[in-house]
């Protein structure tokens, strides 16, 4: 969704987890992770994707829109199955930090699997708490709850005109 959004806005796609992990899965320090960030959103426009909490408010606080893809469980889980089967399958290197998705790590208390099915109705439950809360009223919350509402919004997006090219 992110990379396809930023695509149709011409604008830079920023993936926090690949500004998070380095080589052999290390994440970056706190203070690295939190600079990188800030380097990336300092452009005027970008879509940034992934919700790390070390780093949300530099995001939120720059963002004029969160697109909160609210899909369904069995939705997010068969996503993430088929994802991470597919990296397994084709070693497929991760962000250009040599990371490498195992067959061994798709199951377990370590794998993203469990970390949806654990953290799912937690994490809709935080969100709508977040996104009420006045300190947020800047942000434009787009909730998208099906994958045809979803992909309905994305074939509308358009990138803002732009103020060099006359009318």
């Amino acid at each position: 969704m992110a990379r396809g959004l930023a695509e149709r806005l011409g604008v830079p796609h920023i993936e926090l987890d690949a500004l998070h992990w380095g080589p052999d899965w290390s994440p970056a320090d706190p203070e690295t992770f939190r600079a990188r960030v800030l380097a990336a959103t300092a452009a005027e426009r970008w879509v940034c994707d992934g919700n790390y909490s070390a780093v949300r408010p530099i995001v939120l606080e720059r963002a004029d829109t969160v697109v909160w893809l609210d899909l369904p469980l069995r939705i997010c889980l068969a996503r993430v199955a088929a994802r991470t089967v597919r990296r397994s399958r084709t070693q497929e290197d991760l962000w250009g930090s040599g990371n490498r998705e195992s067959w061994r790590k798709q199951v377990g208390r370590d794998s993203l699997i469990w970390w949806v099915l654990t953290t799912h109705r937690r994490r809709r439950r935080d969100y709508e708490t977040r996104f009420a809360d006045p300190a947020y009223r800047h942000l434009r919350v787009v909730r998208l709850r099906t994958v045809k509402v979803a992909d309905a919004w994305l074939g509308s997006a358009r990138s803002a005109p732009d103020p060099d090219a006359g009318a």
